[in-house]
């Protein structure tokens, strides 16, 4: 499956942004997709992910901000991002498990939060 994220951009600290990925095949039968985030000089990170009977699972700095979804119908998965702030500056990546365990990604999208 290839995964096209896309919604980046640049907001203040406080404000919003919603993330998408669009996947070529179905995203239901993903066992687990999630969102991933690398800042500079940092490793890659899980923020969010879901699995394939909607098991949500959250990074401990997200919780309570940040909120995945995904719409079957539309093979998109979603990252609803509220109150930002700068330390959520970073790459945003959506990936499968199983990708991630071979070191394959895609294009990712820029978040950058200014204070």
């Amino acid at each position: 499956v290839q995964l096209q994220a896309s919604g980046g951009g640049l907001v203040q600290a406080g404000g919003s942004l919603r993330l998408s990925c669009a996947a070529s095949g179905y995203i239901s039968s993903i066992t687990v997709i999630g969102w991933y985030r690398q800042a500079p000089g940092k490793q890659r990170e899980l923020v969010a992910s879901i699995t394939s009977r909607g098991s949500l699972s959250y990074a401990d700095s997200v919780k309570g901000r940040f909120t995945i979804s995904r719409d079957n119908a539309k093979n998109t998965l979603y990252l609803q991002m509220n109150s930002l702030k700068p330390e959520d500056t970073a790459v945003y990546y959506c990936n499968t498990e199983s990708r991630t365990k071979i070191n394959l990604w895609g294009q990712g999208t820029q978040v950058t939060v200014s204070s």
